[in-house]
């Protein structure tokens, strides 16, 4: 009796420490899950539709983790900046975005440019092709892989 609940407590301690590393090892992979090009498909907030906002051109998003940047077209303007992630959290608020000064119409690039600032967290499907931006625990945004780096 002795002997079966010893066997038992030390597969359970196995179990529980294989899951923790699984678990650790997704958390530290994610961030390089990022890199490459995104292109915007769903924002919410607006009442303006999707393809009224952006009408000629969806925004796009790039991330460089090994460098530490991010860049991309908010519709009419490119801009970049400082990359601030750390597992699965992520910050545009101390990005120290630059950005080009074209007049643009219509309030696409605002929105675009706004809702970044409210985004703490984000996460990518398991199969690589859309990432979520989310504020608290609603998805602001969602994009689609258009190039791997």
């Amino acid at each position: 009796m002795k002997k079966s609940l010893l066997t038992t407590a030390i597969l359970c301690v196995f179990l529980v420490g294989c899951n923790s590393v699984k678990t650790k090892n997704s958390t530290a992979d994610q961030s390089g899950s990022l890199n490459g090009s995104w292109q915007l498909n769903y924002i919410s907030g607006p009442r303006i539709a999707f393809d009224g906002l952006y009408p000629d051109k969806k925004p796009t998003i790039n991330f460089d983790v090994k460098e530490n940047r991010v860049s991309g077209n908010n519709s009419c303007n490119s801009y970049s900046g400082k990359l601030n992630v750390d597992g699965n959290k992520i910050s545009f608020k101390d990005s120290k975005m630059a950005s080009t000064m074209m007049a643009c119409p219509g309030q696409g690039e605002q929105v675009f440019m706004s809702t970044l600032q409210k985004i703490d967290t984000y996460s990518v499907s398991e199969d690589g092709k859309t990432l979520n931006f989310i504020m608290g625990d609603v998805a602001m945004m969602r994009f689609e892989k258009i190039r791997k780096e």
